[in-house]
């Protein structure tokens, strides 16, 4: 008879990635690798993490699941459910917010036809709004996946969702 391990839900390539952050940190601390950890089998996921993922990566640092599950629920970076396949995180932090961000989220939310933290209906984006993204100088601000768009405007938001795939 063979037994699952919760470590078969992090692949091979996930691990080697994950395994480089670990050799960053002394032997005894390599729990530290917990915020890379998380987010590499995030995107190993679709974009999510499950329960089971999350209890992976305990075992696979040493650590108490509990410890992984309030890294990742305090940061807004984690998703626990399936996401669209561009998420839309908009600044709304005091810069953004004087500047108009919040005139951003209401277009996106008619635009998109959905409201902050839920996902159009085709898979295709997911909108969030977030406390800050270290861009204050361009605000207003989102960051669609990896990429970050400053001084928004209506024209410029509408010519990035257009040239998404």
């Amino acid at each position: 008879m063979s037994t699952t391990s919760k470590l078969d839900l992090i692949d091979e390539a996930s691990r080697r990635e994950i395994d480089k952050w670990v050799a960053k940190y002394p032997d005894d601390q390599k729990q530290s690798a917990v915020l890379e950890a998380l987010k590499i089998v995030q995107e190993q996921n679709g974009g999510y993490l499950t329960t089971a993922l999350m209890d992976a990566v305990a075992e696979y640092l040493d650590m108490e699941p509990i410890s992984v599950y309030e890294v990742a629920t305090f940061y807004t970076m984690y998703e626990h459910e399936p996401v669209g396949r561009h998420k839309i995180s908009v600044c709304t932090n005091i810069s953004c917010m004087l500047c108009g961000s919040g005139d951003v989220v209401d277009y996106l939310q008619r635009k998109l036809g959905i409201k902050v933290g839920e996902t159009t209906p085709d898979g295709k984006f997911t909108l969030r709004e977030v406390e800050c993204l270290a861009a204050c100088g361009g605000a207003p601000m989102f960051m669609i996946d990896k990429t970050y768009y400053e001084n928004l405007t209506r024209e410029k938001i509408d010519a990035i969702l257009d040239n998404l795939g």
